[in-house]
């Protein structure tokens, strides 16, 4: 494989990976402005050049279909919940994962979290992240309980087989869904790209119909799945609206006891998840950094109707996001022998918890940045120490080459650069910060962000385009120039804000 050139001008000179302007699937000369006058601060010229591949790579790549919005009839501020008013109506976006022809509500959120700050000075740029949430909201609408999406019928992109045999109750149309599994922080995510673009610019313009119809389709939802296994008065068990069976070897790609899950209790607030941000299966189906992202997009999501007079609606999601909170920190919380008060990744409410942490986001470590805690947490503090090493966590995988958190995803001697991103955005301490992107920036060598890279070899990786990894890095860079400058342009640096 030869290098695209130009080469970086550090030691590990990274190739260029960009693609030619004209074959970048959007463009927005603010983000442009972004790397330019960032990269030309940055000391560490590899870093810098993974910077400048992974800021743009979801505008360069990964934006399959998008409509503006602008040319047809202005979408009507409604707010009836009629089923059909507004369908496809307006901007709309198609962000795709990367090498997957396919849209996850998680990802896509996160894939363009990084240019939120950028879009009220960039009217592209906001059309274009207006259009993602209106695609969110018409998923949401039509399949709440899946996770990743086909091509919308409007853009005439033709769909793709997911390659797998599943049998999910509610049914969905595999020429719409791509994968029907469900979890709670697609919901969340959908909740969050509304919420960051309206903190951003302002607006409100994707507070139409379809979005209040989607916003009461999420409530069901979570309705449904705060619901107990057992009837709390009969003893009775009561089946789950949300079943979920795949032919496959793999025990974490498919619900147990017949596509349910094990059982869960009532009374805790706690809302449940089938599925991780990983796309594994839970084992405990209370996933607790999922339900901690749920309980502050619902309370930011309630502010936000609050101040436009849908006093009702905010009550109801307000509430919930107090119910999911609460039951957190009743049920969420366990005395480890060695690391004292931390947080579970996953509970049942029955008194049983699962001690880990994932690499895939939301995560124990990233609940700072999701807004649940801060990071001088007592409780946070004990949890971020004892997921940050083996003893602690089962999935923390170490080796002479790479290491840092991984998961059952992808097995025992991959863990994530995700990881060690958020260990650095969660951190306060200059030298953690500093071996956490040396760490990434040695195992980056296509001049990118991989999903997973091997203890032993760096070379031995999954996903050389994943556009969340890369996503993830942009936003590091950009957490560190703000709050720690001098670890990036020297002694002395200003603070760099892109807002």
């Amino acid at each position: 494989m030869v290098p695209h050139r130009p080469l970086s001008s550090g030691p590990l000179s990274l190739p260029y990976q960009r693609p030619s302007p004209k074959c970048r699937t959007f463009t927005s000369p603010l983000v442009e402005e972004v790397i330019d006058d960032l990269t030309s601060r940055m000391k560490d010229k590899d870093l810098a050049r993974i910077f400048e591949n992974a800021f743009p790579n979801t505008l360069d790549t990964t934006v399959r279909w998008h409509v503006d919005g602008t040319s047809g009839k202005p979408r009507k501020r409604k707010s009836d919940y009629s089923a059909d008013e507004g369908h496809w109506d307006g901007a709309q976006s198609f962000i795709v994962t990367g090498d997957i022809n396919a849209e996850w509500l998680r990802d896509s959120t996160n894939q363009l979290a990084q240019y939120q700050p950028l879009a009220k000075k960039d009217k592209r740029l906001e059309r274009l992240i207006l259009g993602a949430i209106n695609t969110q909201a018409e998923f949401v609408i039509e399949s709440p309980y899946c996770n990743a999406f086909q091509p919308p019928p409007p853009s005439q992109v033709p769909p793709v087989p997911n390659g797998q045999d599943d049998s999910v109750h509610p049914a969905y149309e595999p020429t719409r869904v791509f994968e029907c599994k469900y979890e709670i922080d697609s919901l969340a995510s959908f909740l969050a790209l509304g919420n960051q673009f309206y903190k951003s610019t302002g607006s409100r313009d994707f507070m139409h119909s379809r979005w209040y119809l989607a916003i009461e389709t999420l409530l069901e939802v979570l309705e449904q799945q705060a619901k107990p296994t057992f009837d709390s008065e009969t003893g009775h068990y009561e089946r789950n609206e949300y079943l979920f069976r795949r032919r496959t070897m793999a025990g974490t790609e498919t619900l147990n006891l017949g596509g349910i899950g094990n059982p869960l209790n009532g009374g805790t607030g706690l809302i449940r998840s089938a599925f991780r941000p990983s796309d594994d299966a839970t084992i405990l189906g209370y996933f607790i950094p999922g339900n901690a992202m749920m309980a502050v997009e619902l309370k930011r999501a309630a502010e936000l109707l609050k101040a436009v007079g849908k006093s009702e609606l905010a009550k109801r999601l307000h509430e919930r996001g107090e119910s999911i909170e609460k039951g957190i920190w009743e049920h969420g919380v366990m005395t480890h022998k060695r690391y004292g008060d931390v947080f579970a990744f996953e509970v049942d409410g029955f008194g049983s918890s699962i001690i880990m942490d994932d690499a895939n986001l939301p995560s124990l470590l990233a609940l700072p940045i999701l807004g649940f805690v801060k990071r001088d947490d007592k409780v946070y503090q004990n949890t971020r120490k004892m997921i940050l090493e083996q003893a602690g966590n089962p999935y923390y995988l170490e080796g002479h080459a790479f290491g840092g958190i991984g998961g059952p995803h992808v097995g025992l001697q991959h863990p994530w650069p995700m990881s060690r991103l958020v260990q650095a955005m969660t951190s306060d301490d200059d030298d953690e910060i500093s071996d956490a992107l040396r760490s990434v920036r040695s195992s980056s060598r296509l001049g990118l962000v991989h999903e997973s890279i091997h203890v032993e070899r760096v070379t031995d990786y999954t996903r050389s385009w994943f556009a969340w990894a890369n996503s993830v890095f942009a936003q590091t860079i950009l957490d560190i120039a703000a709050r720690k400058p001098h670890l990036l342009f020297g002694k002395g640096a200003e603070p760099y804000k892109i807002d």
